[in-house]
């Protein structure tokens, strides 16, 4: 990594403020932030991990740090993201994301929620942190996240974290607790469509858009102009088919609901999920909320692309990371933990050498110091 590289990296985290009294600063804070990065993508899970990190690669942070005072201690890291401020860590994420990753148009944006079910301390009356993240599909990026305040849920975090992003000619697909009218007018003015999951929260209009494809169905499709899409896929014995219909038959909508159409809407659409394991048969059905034209090959990849986030995000942080299974509680400390993951899930993510997964490239991040400049180098890359 070269003195400009490092340059570009510090760029970042100019805006953050360092939470310690001066006469305590005995490592800059840039140390700090970049220790722990390379240290959560070779596989530290803890600040003590953070410690044993740098002080087994000490010699070779030396060409990129100034270490004239050594390694923090693990209680330094600790105090450190305790007091940093989440917000302005989390701008920083967001000013890499935005300098480095020009987000692909009408690519499927994915937001979702997740608890640091670890995270929770009962001594202090703390919960669980619940964090809902942003996932564009194409790029394999997290764009962003935002903490759900412990007294609300992720109806308040959606807009903040919406508002935090470029999703203009993006496709934003959100589970049904956020789908809310107000959350699709502001994707809606933000430049981008939505595909959002409709259940039994929505009450009037989950029960019209049901009763409009139970009656469909019932004539085969006959009385309804619609479009359709049939998917199969077999793998390891199980064998799903999914048929996907959508309608932009919805002028009357308004007469059921006795409000006018949300913004932006345009169709409504139904999947019928089938799942064949040996002799068992599973079917599912699902309803959305469409600002897309009648279109279901689009729908479907939609639909589909939104599982991006459980299992490129979610899963790997869980298995590859072991973030369900991470004690820090103290302050900030869940969250910017958090971010530090989200950063090397990225830089991962991002590098395309080696054809393994993402616990196979930590491990080999932490073996290989070419490597892990490999990955970092993905941090330099111009827009």
């Amino acid at each position: 990594m070269s003195e400009a590289g490092m340059v570009k990296i510090e760029v970042h985290f100019s805006t953050l403020t360092d939470p310690r009294i001066e006469r305590t600063k005995r490592h800059p804070l840039i140390n700090i932030i970049m220790i722990a990065i390379c240290a959560v993508i070779c596989g530290a899970e803890t600040w003590v991990d953070i410690q044993a990190y740098g002080e087994a690669k000490c010699e070779w942070l030396g060409r990129f740090l100034d270490l004239t005072n050594g390694i923090p201690s693990h209680d330094t890291f600790g105090r450190v993201f305790a007091l940093l401020d989440a917000k302005q860590f989390e701008a920083c994420f967001l000013s890499w994301i935005r300098d480095v990753f020009p987000v692909t148009s009408r690519q499927v944006v994915a937001v979702d929620g997740k608890q640091l079910r670890r995270s929770h301390d009962k001594a202090h009356g703390k919960a669980a942190i619940y964090m809902v993240s942003a996932w564009a599909e194409a790029n394999r990026l997290v764009l962003g996240q935002v903490k759900v305040d412990e007294k609300s849920n992720e109806i308040t975090a959606i807009p903040e974290l919406l508002s935090l992003l470029d999703v203009s000619d993006c496709i934003v697909t959100i589970d049904a607790i956020g789908t809310q009218e107000a959350i699709a007018e502001q994707i809606i003015e933000q430049g981008g469509d939505y595909v959002l999951t409709l259940k039994g929260n929505q009450g009037l209009m989950h029960q019209a858009v049901e009763e409009l494809f139970d009656d469909a169905r019932t004539n085969d499709f006959a009385h309804l102009s619609h479009d359709f899409h049939r998917t199969v896929d077999s793998n390891h014995g199980r064998l799903e088919i999914r048929r996907h219909w959508v309608t932009s038959d919805i002028a009357w909508l308004p007469q059921v609901t006795g409000k006018p159409l949300w913004p932006g809407l345009r169709s409504v659409g139904m999947i019928e999920a089938e799942r064949r394991i040996g002799e068992e048969t599973t079917i599912e059905t699902r309803y959305f909320l469409l600002s897309l034209d009648s279109n279901a090959a689009a729908f479907a990849h939609a639909a589909r692309s939104h599982w991006g986030i459980e299992n490129s995000v979610h899963w790997v942080l869980d298995v590859a990371f072991r973030e369900d299974d991470c004690r820090i509680r103290k302050g900030n400390a869940p969250q910017n933990f958090a971010v530090l993951r989200h950063i090397a899930l990225n830089l991962l993510h991002q590098e395309k050498t080696a054809k393994v997964g993402v616990k196979a490239k930590r491990l080999k991040a932490a073996w290989n110091d070419d490597y892990l400049l490999k990955i970092l180098s993905v941090w330099m890359r111009l827009p």
